[in-house]
């Protein structure tokens, strides 16, 4: 099925959600949900899948219902939907997300367990990759990409003050992302075309990513 659109109401189904973020609000609109929604974002990752899963894997689009075991906040849905395209959560990802916000599109390390963010800091301690993900990284704030991350407020240990890419070496989590507002686009082609440009931007960083990060080797709690 070719990707044409999310649906007429998407929008509005999660303004509605964020208003009312209850079983029965969810059950009386679920059916807008799945036409409006899921299936357009399982369409865009299926046709996305065969320039950019080759090392990534398939498209995978998150569940809608939050873990709110250990959570002070226990709504039960989550007022977006997400799209992934990634080889394990933390070695590069290819995302994609719809909300009342708009579109919103990323890549990088969103999320790195203690083995990545070792691998992570090593990579960019040497004098081959630390560069190449400095100019990486330049160029998508150049197209328009906003570089986000968890970072530490002090240098990691280990790492000498004066490091020519301490500020890299700060981070735990490292990813670029970049979003429009809601508008019509976001029913027609273009959303595709908007999605399919950036992930052709972000294949390098996710490379990187893929290449010198990986998936944790951590069991999953």
């Amino acid at each position: 099925m070719k990707f044409t659109g999310f649906g007429e109401y998407a929008v509005d189904f999660y303004d509605g959600l964020e208003a009312d973020n209850s079983k029965s609000y969810w059950d009386a609109h679920v059916a807008t949900y799945k036409s409006d929604v899921r299936e357009p974002m399982e369409a865009l990752l299926k046709e996305l899948e065969p320039e950019f899963g080759e090392g990534f894997g398939e498209g995978k689009v998150f569940r809608p219902y939050r873990d709110v075991r250990f959570a002070k906040d226990k709504t039960p849905y989550k007022t977006h939907c997400g799209g992934v395209i990634e080889a394990g959560r933390g070695g590069g990802a290819y995302y994609v997300e719809l909300s009342p916000a708009g579109l919103r599109v990323g890549g990088g390390c969103f999320h790195l367990a203690s083995d990545q963010i070792a691998r992570f800091r090593t990579a960019v301690d040497t004098e081959l990759h630390g560069p190449a993900l400095e100019q990486i990284l330049a160029k998508l704030k150049r197209a328009g990409f906003d570089i986000l991350g968890d970072r530490l407020k002090s240098r990691p240990r280990g790492f000498a003050e004066d490091h020519p890419r301490l500020d890299l070496l700060r981070y735990r989590s490292v990813y670029a992302a970049r979003s429009w507002e809601p508008a019509d686009f976001l029913h027609e082609r273009e959303a595709f075309d908007r999605v399919r440009k950036s992930w052709r931007q972000l294949r390098a960083f996710n490379e990187w990513a893929r290449d010198h990060v990986g998936p944790s080797e951590q069991p999953r709690r």
